[in-house]
This record gives structure tokens, sequence and C-alpha cells, in this order.
């Protein structure tokens, strides 16, 4: 199976609200209104297709100096300038372990090479606990670097980073 990985497009807002929020509490909601400020912010917004003009999943990322108010990407701001943030990744049920979040991962990793990153850095829900993704990303040679508590306590997540090869 071929993974096509592109651009985000407005066209692809209902697929990705869709995906998006077939995956809470994995992630947080999204309206449509929400999706247009967290593409704006991205260095890095892009879906995976597996079908021409079906989005099998998607991803969006930021690079350091981004005003955004996630409690998430501020930690990672404040400990390092030499990342590429992935704020959500989502792949549509039917479509897991197949290669489309390795091949959006992938996009990620150019990213930070392309403009010299030391790391690719996310978060994964441990409460409530999110087993598989973690699983998907230690595959991927993520380490966790810490925990913390967000929105008021109601998750606590895993902060986790990828070192590129070379990277100091």
């Amino acid at each position: 199976m071929t993974v096509v990985v592109r651009p985000l497009e407005s066209a692809d807002a209902p697929a990705v609200l869709a995906m998006d929020n077939a995956a809470v509490p994995a992630v947080t909601p999204l309206d449509r209104k929400a999706l247009g400020e967290l593409v704006a912010l991205a260095s890095l917004a892009v879906v995976a297709e597996v079908e021409p003009g079906a989005p099998a999943g998607f991803l969006i990322a930021m690079d350091p100096g981004v005003d955004y108010g996630s409690e998430n990407y501020r930690w990672f701001q404040a400990r390092s300038d030499s990342f590429v943030y992935v704020d959500r990744i989502v792949v549509a049920d039917g479509h897991r372990g197949t290669g489309v979040g390795r091949a959006l991962y992938d996009a990620a990793f150019a990213r930070a090479r392309e403009f010299g990153r030391s790391e690719v850095t996310c978060e994964v829900n441990v409460r409530p606990a999110n087993p598989e993704s973690l699983a998907f990303h230690a595959r991927l040679g993520f380490e966790r670097l810490e925990e913390q508590e967000t929105k008021g306590g109601a998750y606590r997540v895993a902060l986790l980073s990828a070192r590129l090869p070379g990277a100091r």
C-alpha cells in the first residue's frame, strides 16, 4: 500500500474534523474555527492518503517561537528552541498499523531536518490512558522526558522527544 502525504487543504476540513473528534479523548475536540487557528499557527499541516481524496490521517506541528497557548507546547518551548512540536496526529480507524502514522511522522522528521532542529516532540495521554499511542511512539524512537498535569488536572500527559541522528 502506498501512503501519500500532502499539505492539508481547506477541503480536507470535514474529514480531519471527523477523525479528530472520533479520537477524543486521545486528542482534544476541534471545530472548524479551532482547526483553522491551529493550521494558521502550524509550520506543518499534512494529511496522509491511501486513496486519492480520502484522508486516512493528519498531523499538525509547530516550530519554536509560536504564540500558542498549549501547556505542552509551552513546556517544550521553555526547554529548547530546536524542535518540531507535533500538536496532534490522528490516524483514522481502519488505517492504524498500515504505515499512515509512520508516513506522517516521516514528514515531521523531514521538517526538523530541513530546518536544523534537533528533535521532534509531542505528548501522549497517560490519563486517560493511551497505551497504543505510547507503544507507537516508542517504536519510532520517542523517549519520555517528563509527565505533567494539564487542563486543570483533567489529563496527565507524557512529554516525549525523538532526537534526530547527529543532533546535539
